[in-house]
């Protein structure tokens, strides 16, 4: 039910409010757009509107019913009827580009988002549009926390929030936590990219159908789809509505004043998604506004109208770009900032071709790579040339435009900004490509335009079954508890994490006012030599000084074999699968409490114990007993990094008679399965972890005695994150079920 409520239900409701917004402008421009168009208009539209509902905390609640009611009377103005048997091909390109980047996540079975671990921006932007959505960029009224920190920095300093607005519209209408369709919303703008580009792909190619295959092979270049699996909201948000731009803008020279309400609806969204720094890619647009009124064909007055129009949407944007450019001017200018880049992007890229699992690192077979760079290179221009011989004038300004666009950020801005720029001008470059293998086609060149396309098409598709491959997925499971932890202990703060866990704290516990111990923060957490953990580090709670602990009423603790006890006056309320919950409680219970710490506990110098007369944990570094020898062993034999499947043999003595639970430590891409004496445990797949963490394989009674312990590493080559850098997985803990106490 979650994949159809995520992946069905979320897109189709968010296709209906961008319908009706977009026929609802249209009626009141008085023109009659392009069908492809109305609903990537109705996107602009929605990040227009609930960017003036959004820029105070008493209308931003009203963003999402103003929105709907839009939605609702253009819908009912009739200018639908009649456009369904015309919009069905484009509608099923848009489609089948939906259900490109809907796969990696789709067909893993479960409703999760990807980047996980790679980039954590995906955390910021859910916090981002929680707040928004709810109060505008006010952060009057929150406690201290690592949700207010990430908001205080963020929206505190003018983040540009365009992007977010369509998607905590469709996340408030469906009534699904944001993170389980942020990925759905991501699919959702390529597929109004698609929409844009068939329009476009029209002005230089007659056939249909051959249009249809332009729009979707363009929608997906290489860096868009690797930034989609990475969270990138703006780069996605940002590429459809600048082709709109250049779609809008021949034909707005020819309409009257309202007339230019669609086209400066759409500038103004640019601006909304990338603060002012998107004017870079607005300027082809403006050149070809200055030479429409030099030559006559449209007068000053009425450019100024649309001048001015687009003025007035845009002041959303324009309240704090002062303070965004003023604090991010080292990223957006410095030549050194990479990011999450390991170096500066080949500018190759640009041209929507990388067959590798991870856009930031070279291909595996560079030669194919250049040739097939070399061919998408050759079609663009041919297509660029067909398009000036049949006046194609749109499709000349979208090329233009990123062209430009490309140029103007590359001399400005850091390798980090310059990647963005080139994943949001990639699509018009294959665009060109695809039409220019059409054009050979239609002029009896057939045996060059489809060798040709096949080149440009297997590129983009390899490249992107390769990103598909290696893909980071987040964990539901995980993350499903720490989002019921959040309803459930709500105003049960202030609380801290020990792990690095970005999307528990900025986002699924923010009404627990957590704060993370390695995370963005505004208490000092110490441990007991005054150090501070580092972003992204972790550290047992005995590690930390107690008054620095007892400071938070609630702890969430990812349980692990080796974990230590909270202090004596925290009481275990809650107890899932990876998460504990913890609660002080009044002083004079907690001095009588003179209860042993339940498990295997962890002391203050870090050495394991148990209760007097309990069993011992068993630890098991799987470096040191039978593996494949392909895996590479490290961490002094602790960790294995698995390279293909195998199997893990060892054999174990256990003191005592007892039900025991079977963890592992760090990460594994695919599925693993636990065995004992030959019967299996338990299964996991596709466990992702930050550091220091262990994944629950099962639990099962063993009686005391020798027993052997397998564990079974299979990988299946069309599962989605099964490829990628191997990750560390162990050492293998069994230990004494602990009693809830």
């Amino acid at each position: 039910m979650s994949l159809l409520v995520t992946w069905l239900l979320f897109p189709a409701v968010l296709g209906v409010v961008a319908l009706g917004s977009g026929l609802l402008l249209e009626r009141a421009a008085g023109v009659r757009l392009a069908d492809p168009l109305v609903a990537p208009l109705g996107v602009a539209v929605m990040v227009v509107v609930g960017g003036f509902l959004t820029l105070g905390g008493a209308t931003a609640p009203l963003a999402v019913p103003t929105v709907v009611a839009v939605a609702a009377a253009g819908l009912g103005c009739g200018a639908i009827r009649g456009r369904a048997r015309r919009a069905a091909l484009p509608f099923a390109t848009a489609a089948l580009v939906f259900s490109a980047y809907a796969a990696p996540v789709v067909l893993s079975g479960e409703a999760t988002f990807a980047g996980y671990i790679k980039l954590d921006d995906t955390a910021t932007f859910l916090a981002l549009t929680d707040r928004v959505m709810q109060r505008g960029p006010s952060l009057s009224g929150l406690a201290p926390s690592s949700y207010e920190a990430t908001l205080s920095v963020n929206l505190g300093h003018g983040y540009p929030v365009g992007a977010l607005v369509p998607f905590g519209i469709g996340r408030a209408l469906v009534g699904v936590d944001g993170a389980w369709v942020y990925q759905p919303y991501l699919g959702f703008l390529a597929a109004m990219l698609a929409l844009v580009l068939y329009e476009l792909a029209g002005h230089a190619v007659r056939s249909r159908p051959l249009r249809a295959v332009a729009a979707a092979l363009a929608a997906q270049p290489a860096l868009l789809y690797g930034f989609a699996l990475w969270g990138g909201i703006k780069e996605l948000a940002a590429a459809p509505l600048i082709a709109l731009v250049a779609a809008l803008a021949p034909t707005a020279a020819a309409q009257r004043a309202r007339g230019f309400l669609p086209l400066a609806s759409a500038l103004a969204a640019v601006v909304g998604v990338l603060s002012v720094l998107g004017a870079v890619w607005l300027l082809a647009p403006a050149a070809v506004a200055l030479v429409l009124v030099i030559r006559g064909r449209r007068s000053a007055a009425q450019i100024g109208v649309l001048a001015g129009t687009f003025a007035l949407l845009v002041l959303p944007s324009l309240t704090d770009a002062r303070s965004f450019l003023s604090v991010g001017t080292t990223e957006l200018r410095s030549g050194t900032v990479l990011g999450n880049l390991v170096q500066p992007l080949n500018k190759l890229q640009v041209l929507g071709v990388w067959p590798t699992g991870d856009f930031r690192f070279a291909p595996a077979d560079p030669t194919v790579t250049y040739i097939l760079i070399a061919t998408v290179a050759a079609a663009a221009l041919v297509g660029a040339v067909l398009a000036w011989h049949g006046r194609a004038w749109a499709f000349l300004l979208y090329i233009a435009s990123a062209g430009l666009g490309c140029v103007l950020v590359t001399a400005l801005a850091s390798p980090w900004i310059v990647a963005k720029a080139y994943a949001i001008a990639s699509p018009a470059f294959v665009l060109a490509a695809a039409v220019g293998c059409a054009g050979l086609v239609a002029r009896r060149r057939v045996t060059e335009g489809t060798v040709a396309f096949f080149a440009v098409a297997g590129g983009v598709l390899w490249s992107n079954a390769l990103a598909y491959h290696d893909v980071n997925l987040a964990p539901r499971a995980q993350l499903v508890e720490l989002e019921r932890i959040g309803h459930r202990f709500a105003g049960d703060g202030p609380a801290l994490m020990t792990e690095y866990q970005p999307y528990g704290v900025r986002h699924f516990l923010r009404a627990l006012d957590a704060e993370g111990a390695s995370e963005l923060r505004r208490r000092e957490i110490p441990l007991g030599n005054g150090a501070v953990l580092a972003k992204g580090a972790y550290a047992d709670l005995a590690a930390f000084q107690p008054n620095a602990v007892r400071v938070y009423r609630t702890l969430v603790l990812r349980r692990s074999p080796l974990a230590s006890r909270p202090p004596a006056s925290y009481r275990l309320v809650w107890r899932g699968q990876f998460y504990d919950v913890w609660q002080s409680v009044p002083t004079l219970e907690a001095v009588a409490d003179t209860r042993p710490p339940c498990g295997a506990t962890r002391t203050l110098s870090g050495h394991t114990s148990s209760p007097p007369g309990g069993p011992r944990i068993v630890i098991l570094g799987l470096g040191r007993v039978t593996h494949p020898s392909t895996w590479q062993v490290a961490a002094g034999g602790q960790v294995l990094y698995p390279s293909g499947p195998g199997v893990i043999r060892a054999r174990i003595r256990l003191q005592r008679t007892g039900r025991y639970s079977v963890w592992v430590g760090g990460s594994f891409r695919n599925r693993l399965s636990a065995l004992i004496d030959g019967r299996t445990i338990g299964t996991r797949t596709d466990q992702l972890n930050n550091a220091g963490q262990y994944t629950p394989l099962g639990a099962t009674t063993l009686l005391a005695g020798v027993h052997d312990v397998e564990l079974h590493y299979s990988s299946s080559v069309f599962a989605p994150g099964s490829g990628g850098p191997d990750h560390g997985m162990g050492p293998l803990i069994l230990s004494p079920q602990e009693p809830r106490c």
